[in-house]
């Protein structure tokens, strides 16, 4: 069964009303769960690409990547079925930031696949997982709920969205 259902989100999922690349974080977060994150992508082969700057290389630890100094942008992007991709941002430590694609995330099947990936995170942390639209933190969507142990909707779609400006 869904967590969610697509005719009840769908509006949430619009990218011009919540922009293209909605935020999603874990927050607070550490060094190890970052690793733990890396370890879990690893462990189910999902395809991944780690860059520092222009530079492809090999996934690090994230120690490494949060003890290095004067590293450029840092991005891992993985992809945990084939059409959605998964940007991850680790530009601190104590806040796990990804972003994901609205383009690619549009009907059920791809909601699904958005929903698990959140549970995945989330049960493997133990700590709630809040996506919120682009660039604004305050404006939270939906998120895994630990206790529930499943999805949930944070904000109430019936209630209306103004297009962003």
């Amino acid at each position: 069964m869904s967590d969610l259902a697509w005719d009840d989100v769908r509006i949430l999922f619009d990218p011009e009303l919540n922009g293209t690349l909605p935020d999603v974080a874990i927050d607070p977060a550490g060094v190890d769960d970052w690793q733990a994150i890396f370890d879990l992508i690893r462990a189910r082969n999902w395809v991944c690409e780690y860059t520092e700057g222009s530079a492809a290389l090999a996934l690090p630890s994230a120690g490494e990547i949060f003890t290095r100094h004067g590293r450029e942008s840092v991005l891992l992007k993985m992809w945990p079925t084939p059409d959605v991709q998964v940007n991850f941002w680790p530009m601190s430590a104590d806040r796990v930031d990804f972003d994901v694609d609205l383009r690619e995330l549009q009907g059920q099947d791809r909601l699904d696949d958005l929903c698990e990936l959140l549970r995945v995170l989330g049960r493997l942390l133990g700590k709630p997982v809040v996506m919120t639209a682009e660039g604004n933190y305050q404006d939270r969507l939906l998120g895994y709920d630990v206790e529930a142990d499943r999805v949930v909707l944070l904000v109430d779609p019936t209630a209306g969205f103004a297009p962003r400006p």
